[in-house]
């Protein structure tokens, strides 16, 4: 199971010298769909009358941080507006894709990037227990393989026919979506352990920056937040669509903090978790009315 990685100062970041360190998604995607890559175009256009879905990406937001109950040199900064909110994934049931005219691709047009060597050794560990039953494209990525390098030297998951390769296609018997979603499925694993981080985590957005106290004392705050269109990178704004702020994403059962559970932990780690599921049950819990609730929720 993948390991939460901690930033270490003087390590160069997306955003350079050792001030902050980002997720490895920050800058990559932001060149896959802004670059010289085949193009996520065309925000689709309103109706004259008709709503919009997306909310919009300014708008108040509650954050709480504390400490890491397991490490002192390490503070999480939470976004509450996020995690109490209901968004749910509604891939295949609502999702109007990142790309124009592929919906049934939800946001794996691109592939996936590996986050590092142990991300791809740990996900080629998994895809040798694919079978053709399982992954349409068991053919096409056992004999010419899986991966690809992109234009910066970075490996990634192989696009094959205008998506990843993993992803089934509508139709096929053994089920469409990720295939290695499907594999953690059927061997009652978490999908987090057969899938590339960068997969996973979405849309649940992990940030690193570096703070220095008055006091002369320095931390590492862990942000845990929305991974909205700007998490993207300057591409982010020509998605076709993005479901973290689209009211149609919105209206889960469980907030996402209680159905994001394993992947929280993963990023977080345990008693981290447990601090935060504990203030985000008290801003639910409260008879006041919620502060900065998200916009894309139901109406109370």
């Amino acid at each position: 199971m993948p390991k939460t990685k901690k930033a270490k100062p003087g390590k160069d970041s997306a955003s350079g010298g050792d001030e902050a360190a980002h997720d490895v998604r920050d800058v990559k995607y932001a060149r896959d769909v802004k670059g010289d890559k085949p193009p996520v175009t065309g925000v689709r256009k309103r109706r004259r009358g008709e709503e919009p879905d997306e909310q919009g990406l300014d708008f108040p937001r509650a954050w709480v941080e504390f400490a890491d109950p397991a490490d002192e040199e390490q503070v999480f900064r939470c976004d509450l507006t996020w995690l109490t909110s209901r968004w749910t994934c509604v891939f295949g049931s609502g999702c109007q894709g990142i790309q124009a005219g592929r919906a049934a691709d939800g946001c794996c047009t691109l592939g996936a990037h590996f986050s590092d060597e142990d991300d791809e050794k740990r996900v080629a560990e998994h895809v040798a227990r694919l079978t053709p039953e399982l992954w349409q494209f068991h053919d096409v990525g056992s004999e010419t393989g899986w991966t690809q390098v992109d234009d910066d030297g970075d490996r990634q998951t192989r696009r094959w026919k205008g998506s990843c390769i993993f992803q089934n296609r509508p139709g096929f018997a053994g089920g469409a979506g990720c295939s290695l979603h499907i594999l953690a499925l059927k061997e009652g694993r978490e999908p987090l352990e057969t899938k590339p981080d960068v997969c996973w985590q979405l849309p649940v957005r992990r940030t690193y920056d570096w703070i220095d106290r008055p006091d002369d004392t320095r931390v590492l705050q862990v942000s845990i937040g929305e991974y909205d269109r700007r998490g993207w990178g300057p591409g982010g704004h020509d998605l076709h669509w993005w479901c973290t702020s689209a009211t149609s994403a919105h209206g889960g059962g469980e907030p996402v903090y209680v159905s994001y559970r394993p992947e929280l932990i993963e990023m977080m780690g345990k008693d981290a978790y447990d601090v935060l599921v504990g203030l985000c049950e008290a801003r639910l819990a409260s008879t006041l009315p919620m502060v900065a609730p998200h916009p894309a929720d139901p109406e109370p």
